[in-house]
């Protein structure tokens, strides 16, 4: 960060599947990571305000997982100010895709996650991104963003295509890059980096 370096927006994604059940993981969690490095990438040379950090992680596989580096996270004394998890960026129903929606939805754990949801809709009614977005809150720690809150940082959010989770390919070896739905992913991934960016600047 230029002028606020100690306080720091954190993108994170899992980058690992379910591999005992030969699964390829593309929405869960291809998606996620390879919106984290397109974010990464479109403002490799953007000066911020705050510190913007990337965090590759696994959920699925032991022992590098998000609880490792939230607790890491929390015994340094981060200043975290955003915590946005992007996870199954694309895994809409089969509804919504039949239909042609793309979807995506910001859970928050706790009441201190609520703003940062909001800030979603704000974000993609601001620049026309043209989702249907949605924000609810989720009844216990859960996901990536869960490990955040646990290690007390109340206010992680998960970005996330539908939920409950709608893709009758999660967790199965049929989770594959043709039922990726790429367009919901651009998308998705443009709202997240608007969010982080707001944040960042604001």
């Amino acid at each position: 960060g230029s002028t606020l370096p100690e306080e720091i927006v954190l993108l994170l994604a899992h980058k690992d599947s379910q591999s005992w059940v030969d699964s390829p993981g593309a929405n869960d969690n291809g998606v996620g990571t390879a919106a984290v490095l397109e974010i990464a990438r479109v403002i490799g040379s953007f000066k911020p305000r705050r510190t913007i950090r990337f965090l590759f992680c696994n959920e699925e596989h032991r022992p590098w997982t998000s609880v490792t580096a939230a607790k890491n996270a929390a015994s340094r004394g981060d200043n975290l100010v955003a915590i946005y998890n992007l996870d199954g960026l694309s895994r809409g129903t089969p509804e919504d895709k039949a239909q042609g929606r793309k979807t995506n939805v910001t859970l928050f754990t706790e009441p201190e996650g609520e703003r940062f949801a909001d800030l979603m809709a704000e974000m993609n009614e601001a620049y026309g991104i043209g989702l249907q977005q949605r924000k609810l809150k989720r009844e216990r720690p859960g996901d990536d963003d869960g490990s955040f809150v646990n290690a007390g940082f109340k206010h992680a959010v998960i970005n996330i295509g539908s939920y409950p989770y709608g893709d009758p390919n999660y967790h199965t070896e049929n989770d594959q890059i043709e039922h990726v739905d790429v367009a919901n992913l651009v998308l998705a991934t443009r709202l997240s980096l608007a969010a982080a960016l707001h944040v960042s600047e604001g």
